[in-house]
């Protein structure tokens, strides 16, 4: 057991030493970005794929396929946090202040078990599934998850391998169970797009062929599709 630990632990003073020397006002913006900020980035981040996909999808169908996916995302983080509540009653991991002296603990009042950290199941959780969505922000999405692995350990909460089997769970959970969970959110999503004055939240486009918009007409070809208030400009 030591011998599995020695690397981890060693890591840690590597990290954690940083907020040992850094000033106090750096450590105090560290246990913000730790504790809230990244949450909030992926919040913020969220919202702009939905943006994204309500204005910039071709179809309704591609629009209510995002949506779904994006209300999917905070879904795999709970359940994500729920698997991991039996993972830490068996490993029953210390916190790393409480196992080794010298530790910079930034957040006090820490004293569940340690393995694995639920900010970074949450986070990655989160991340990969915007990522299913919307390539660009899933990527900024999963630097985030990465960067609050590294916040942990900065802050003395967290072992190396306590981030690392947050973000594989996370990563895990959001993946493996999206088959499952598009089949059921996809059909209640469209559904909602059934109500015009729900519509708007998925989808910004216009009703035409190939919108997958319930009972749009189809369009010949060569029609211009004209809004009531237009002015045709050949008259």
């Amino acid at each position: 057991m030591a011998a599995w630990d020695n690397p981890d632990v060693e890591l840690l003073h590597e990290i954690n030493g940083l907020a040992k020397d850094a000033p106090t006002w750096a450590d105090r913006i560290m246990e913000y970005v730790g504790e809230y900020g990244i949450a909030v980035g992926l919040v913020i981040l969220a919202l702009w794929a939905w943006w994204g996909v309500t204005r910039k999808r071709e179809t309704l169908d591609e629009a209510v396929t995002g949506f779904a996916g994006l209300l999917w995302a905070p879904l795999a983080a709970l359940i994500a946090l729920a698997v991991n509540i039996p993972i830490r009653g068996f490993v029953e991991r210390p916190r790393p202040f409480l196992e080794h002296k010298g530790v910079e603990v930034l957040v006090q009042g820490k004293t569940d078990f340690s393995f694995v950290s639920d900010h970074a199941t949450l986070t990655m959780a989160i991340a990969v599934g915007i990522f299913m969505v919307h390539r660009k922000f899933g990527l900024y999405a999963i630097a985030l998850a990465v960067l609050e692995g590294f916040c942990r350990v900065y802050m003395g909460v967290h072992y190396p391998t306590d981030v690392i089997g947050g973000l594989a769970l996370g990563t895990a959970v959001a993946l493996l169970l999206a088959p499952l969970a598009m089949w059921a959110l996809t059909p209640a999503v469209r559904g909602l797009a059934n109500s015009p004055r729900l519509r708007s939240l998925l989808w910004a486009g216009p009703a035409g062929p190939g919108t997958g918009e319930p009972g749009a007409a189809p369009q010949q070809d060569g029609a211009r599709v004209r809004r009531s208030g237009d002015r045709d400009l050949a008259a």
